[in-house]
Order: C-alpha cells, then sequence, then structure tokens
C-alpha cells in the first residue's frame, strides 16, 4: 500500500531566470490550503510592486488533488500550466510556485513564455528540499484507567505516536499511525477497547 508523499517543508530561496532581458523570479511554497496561497501571493506582490504578472500553479491534497493554474495576463496557457507541469514532474504537492516576470521590452511569444516559465518553476523545485512524508491515520481512543496500561504498551510496541491525551473522568488520546499499519493497529485495538473513533490526517510527518 503506497502511504508516502512529496512536498517541501520552508519556501524556496529565490531564483531568477533571464531571457531577453526579461526577469522571472521564481519561488515554491508549501501550502495546505488556499488561504496559505493568497497569503504567499499577497507578500510577493508587496515586495514586487513593480512586476508586471504573478504566474503560478498549485496543487493540494495526497489521495484527493486539486490544483490551479493562473496565467495572470500573459497568453492563455503559457504560464500557469507549464508552471504546474513542473511541479507533475517532480511529484509533489501541498506547494505552490509562483513566477513573478519583469517585462524586458523584447516579446518572447508563446513558445519562449512556455520555456521561460518552466525553466523558473523547475529553477524553483531545485532550489527546494524535497521530503519524503507518510499520509498518517488518526484514531481517538476513549478508555477507562484500567486499559492504561494495555494502551500504553501498544502505543510502545506498535510505534504509534500520542498526537493529544485528556486525562479527565476517562482517558481520551489521539494517536497517529502510517496507513498501511492502520486496519492491522484498528483491529487490535477493538479488540481491548470499549469505543474507537477514526479520522483521516494527511499532514502529519513521520518519514
Amino acid at each position: 500500500m503506497e502511504d508516502t508523499y512529496k512536498t517541501i517543508e520552508k519556501p524556496s530561496e529565490e531564483t531568477l531566470f533571464k531571457d531577453r532581458n526579461s526577469k522571472f523570479f521564481g519561488y515554491a511554497f508549501p501550502v495546505l490550503n488556499e488561504d496559505d496561497v493568497k497569503n504567499a501571493l499577497e507578500s510577493l506582490k508587496k515586495k514586487h510592486h513593480s512586476a508586471r504578472h504573478f504566474c503560478y500553479a498549485w496543487q493540494l491534497g495526497v489521495e484527493t488533488i486539486s490544483y490551479r493554474a493562473n496565467d495572470d495576463g500573459e497568453p492563455n496557457n503559457s504560464a500557469g500550466m507549464p508552471i504546474y507541469g513542473q511541479i507533475q514532474a517532480f511529484g509533489v504537492t501541498n506547494i505552490l510556485i509562483v513566477s513573478v516576470r519583469y517585462f524586458g521590452g523584447t516579446k518572447l511569444g508563446v513558445g519562449g513564455l512556455i520555456n521561460a516559465y518552466k525553466n523558473s518553476a523547475q529553477l524553483a523545485l531545485e532550489a527546494s528540499t524535497i521530503l519524503d512524508k507518510t499520509i498518517n491515520i488518526e484514531y481517538q481512543l476513549s478508555f477507562g484507567y484500567d486499559m492504561m496500561n494495555k494502551v500504553m504498551r501498544i502505543v510502545k510496541e506498535k510505534n504509534v505516536t500520542i498526537v493529544s491525551q485528556t486525562l479527565e473522568l476517562d482517558c481520551q488520546y489521539i494517536i497517529s499511525v502510517r496507513k498501511r499499519d492502520a486496519n492491522s493497529i484498528f483491529e487490535f485495538l477493538q479488540n481491548i477497547l470499549r469505543t474507537t473513533h477514526w479520522f483521516f490526517s494527511f499532514f502529519i510527518d513521520k518519514s
């Protein structure tokens, strides 16, 4: 069962691609939602307030993928899709790539733009640290204090991560396990605990 994916954890260094006096500044950002995308774009627009185009592409998700490519005034499919093509080529997700263009006075043509934005995105990705992460599943456990020792033994033996714990009238744990181990651990827990509930979590790194 495939339960790993590639992404970045921190923004890349700024990169620069030049073609006939046009400058393309490239950036890669880790993003988990469209608000993250919006914030990254706003920060770049403040930094490059005189730039003509902020072309970008992003991809979100692990098992269910969503993406967007934006040409920001460049000819149709000459900027956003070449950028997104590099996201696909590098096999990364939860990522935003932006190429900020300063026009150099010479038109590049559609072919030239495709090449420039592709290269700008490639440079940004090459300047990034790409990591392998696991898809994890979280379980919420509710149990009495008399089960504490059994639960802690499972946590230790099965290499389970405790995400959070609440100790009140009873014990409530949220634990995280790799997707490939989830079914076996879920069945094991069902055999010893009164109630278990589970839900997915895609952004916990146990690489």
